[in-house]
């Protein structure tokens, strides 16, 4: 399971709407594997899809902060947040939180 959350420090509220790519990375090239959009929680519970089933390999969640922000009238430096990060166990649970602002953001392994 590929779960995500993401705070918006500048407002210190859940990013609701915001649209995340998972992507699989294989010899540099990025296979994409599933498409959510954050609740109103700012969480999307589980990214991949029930019939798809988690491999070790090397992942990437992209998020549109950018659209997120400029839709609230606010311009950022980044208009989109990269993370990747490699699973080397599929039975685990991976939790990926994002806390944005309009000008940097952090991440790393939840639970």
């Amino acid at each position: 399971m590929i779960s995500t959350h993401i705070l918006d420090l500048s407002t210190g509220k859940p990013a609701a709407g915001v649209r995340v790519v998972l992507a699989s990375v294989e010899d540099g090239q990025h296979i994409p594997a599933a498409t959510g959009v954050t609740d109103a929680d700012g969480r999307i519970r589980d990214l991949l899809p029930k019939s798809k089933r988690l491999d070790a390999a090397i992942y990437e969640l992209s998020f549109e902060t950018g659209t997120y922000f400029t839709s609230r009238g606010v311009f950022p430096f980044h208009p989109r947040v990269s993370v990747s990060f490699e699973v080397t166990d599929p039975e685990q649970n991976y939790h990926i939180p994002l806390l944005i602002s309009p000008f940097g953001y952090t991440t790393y392994r939840g639970s």
